[in-house]
């Protein structure tokens, strides 16, 4: 029955516990505590996490090199210079571009925009695309989301007389690229305060700075703030600090009134953009977007998001869609070729990364596979196919090993890499996939425990779920404040004990799901509904419980149900097992 290791955070200062209680007016042990782990063990702390405001943003010139970037884009705009905007094609950099590309439309700029093919152009900033621009008359390229590697891309810009300023928040290198301006919170050198931004949210801070250069309220950008919303819940970057700020203004946008393209994607995607979640851009709209570059061109993406009413956005959503539906079957169907082969690499031998390799696997899903891979066996994965004679892959990661620095391990192998933490993309010689093989399994075992590898559960909190309430409770309205939920702030996870199940335990969606009712044994309060997605194998387990009597240990995050028009709370099982001790 036992699937994962469950491991309660420890509060470095639990006197801290008690003092946030104190100066939150009795603010519950649980959600205090949860706090604490978060680092916000103040009273101000606590202010700026529940009420983030513009005001808290940075200055956008706190960010190195922004004041030559900003100036040059005003000079662009002001003697009418084209202007290419140069994306990448996942959602970060289509709605990168799509937000430089309107903005400076909007102030009167001949700006173009052109989104690489993976297929023809590889990932980032490229010779061709730099050419496109040298055929297009532009005497300057913004490029977004991409270029803080490309020293040769950068230096062949020069060498043609274009200026290039590149925006970028992915790992820099030592060196940076000879551009005109290079930004990027990560860039050694930059004292910016926070480091996590998305590609779109840098573009964001160079309109705030242009817009200032010209005279102009800072605020005009927060009109883009929809589109950084997408891209910061889909690109998978910390929701703490800035970014805290960016997602809950921009959800608060999107319920006001998205852009129609995003709203033509939302419906589609079943999405109320009225009360949107994370969740419902990460798994909503994000994938209708990125299938536009996964299966042709991305440059469709960034045309929705430029549309200017639902009689354009309309039609090229349902292009959107068809890619989407297309993208899932061949997901699908490499999905299961990927697993049986990480299944006998890992009989042949023990490993601790896996490097998957099938020549016409299909280049647009290799990222999405590589990611069911390391959710399945809890292992870094890279998933590679053949393009034009060379191994092109993803990789993906797992807490605790930092793929981009084992991938730098492995760098005599590669052709190109680049990437951050727990995701990169590479390009090598195939008759090196077995060293590659060989070698990234070191770098990940020099970076790994025996724990690391083994699939963890982290516990924010013991809960007795009494306290628990209703939806009118004051538990559960303070711990919706917690929202947005993502990386670095994930929704709190609960650890009770002394259950038992109420009524017939039951396995839905064909057997993989569990559904239950549970009560504390010595109760005060009411039953609570229980959802275990993948859980469905516990069902034998939990009905022999259930007839011997003995308690059960549930961990789980407590969020709403809407269902037939009716909300109301629910426990979302995270893992479960007989009581212990």
């Amino acid at each position: 029955m036992k699937k994962y290791r469950w491991v309660e955070r420890p509060v470095p200062d639990p006197a801290a516990v008690r003092q946030l209680q104190h100066a939150l007016n009795d603010f519950p042990e649980p959600l205090a505590r949860t706090l604490v782990l978060r680092g916000i063990d103040t009273f101000e702390k606590a202010r700026a996490f529940f009420r983030p405001s513009a005001e808290a943003l940075h200055d956008p010139f706190r960010m190195r090199d922004m004041d030559a970037a900003a100036g040059r884009l005003a000079q662009a705009v002001r003697e009418g210079e084209r202007v290419l905007v140069y994306g990448d094609y996942d959602v970060d950099g289509t709605t990168a571009t799509a937000l430089m590309t309107h903005f400076l439309r909007s102030l009167g700029a001949q700006a173009d925009f052109f989104i690489p093919n993976r297929f023809e152009h590889g990932y980032g900033l490229s010779r061709a695309g730099l050419d496109a621009a040298l055929a297009q008359g532009a005497g300057l390229v913004v490029a977004l989301d991409c270029g803080i590697t490309a020293l040769d891309e950068a230096a062949y810009a020069r060498s043609q007389g274009l200026d290039l300023i590149i925006c970028d928040h992915h790992t820099a290198l030592d060196e940076a690229p000879d551009a005109l301006a290079v930004l990027d919170p990560k860039r050694p050198g930059c004292d910016y305060p926070y480091k996590e931004l998305s590609g779109c949210g840098v573009a964001f801070k160079l309109a705030q700075a242009v817009l200032a250069r010209r005279g102009e309220p800072a605020a005009r950008a927060f009109d883009y703030l929809d589109l950084v919303a997408l891209s910061t819940a889909s690109d998978i970057v910390p929701l703490t600090g800035e970014n805290r700020v960016l997602m809950r203004e921009g959800m608060q946008r999107l319920a006001r009134g998205a852009r129609p393209g995003i709203q033509a994607l939302a419906r589609r995607a079943g999405v109320d953009l009225h009360g949107p979640s994370v969740r419902d851009l990460v798994f909503g709209v994000g994938p209708r977007i990125n299938a536009a570059g996964r299966l042709g061109e991305a440059s469709r993406a960034v045309a929705l998001l430029l549309a200017a009413d639902d009689a354009e956005a309309a039609p090229l959503a349902q292009v959107l869609e068809e890619a989407n539906q297309q993208r899932r079957a061949l997901d699908r169907e490499i999905q299961d070729q990927a697993l049986r082969k990480a299944e006998i690499q890992l009989a042949g031998r023990h490993r601790h990364a896996l490097v998957l390799h099938e020549p016409d696997w299909h280049q647009g899903v290799i990222g999405i596979v590589a990611s069911r891979v390391v959710d399945r066996f809890h292992r870094p994965a890279v998933v590679l196919c053949t393009t034009n004679g060379h191994a092109k892959g993803s990789a993906r990661s797992i807490p605790g090993v930092n793929i981009y620095d084992a991938l730098k391990a492995c760098e005599d192998l590669l052709v190109q890499f680049g990437g951050h933490d727990y995701a990169a993309g590479m390009t090598l010689l195939e008759d090196r996939i077995p060293a590659l093989r060989d070698r990234l399994d070191e770098a990940v075992a020099a970076q790994a425990t025996a724990e690391t590898l083994l699939p963890a559960i982290e516990i924010d909190a013991p809960l007795h779920l009494d306290a628990v309430g209703g939806l009118r409770g004051r538990f559960w309205k303070l711990l919706k404040q917690f929202a947005p939920f993502g990386p670095d702030n994930m929704r709190p996870v609960f650890h009770a004990r002394d259950l038992r199940v109420v009524g017939r335990p039951r396995a839905v969606g064909n057997g993989r799901h569990l559904r239950c009712v549970v009560q504390p044994i010595e109760s005060r309060g009411g039953t609570h509904n229980v959802i275990g997605f993948g859980l469905g194998d516990y069902l034998p387990a939990v009905e022999a419980a259930q007839r011997a009597g003995t308690p059960l240990e549930l961990l789980f995050s407590i969020e709403e149900n809407h269902f037939r028009g009716e909300t109301t709370l629910q426990l979302r099982a995270r893992d479960l097992r007989l009581q212990e001790g």
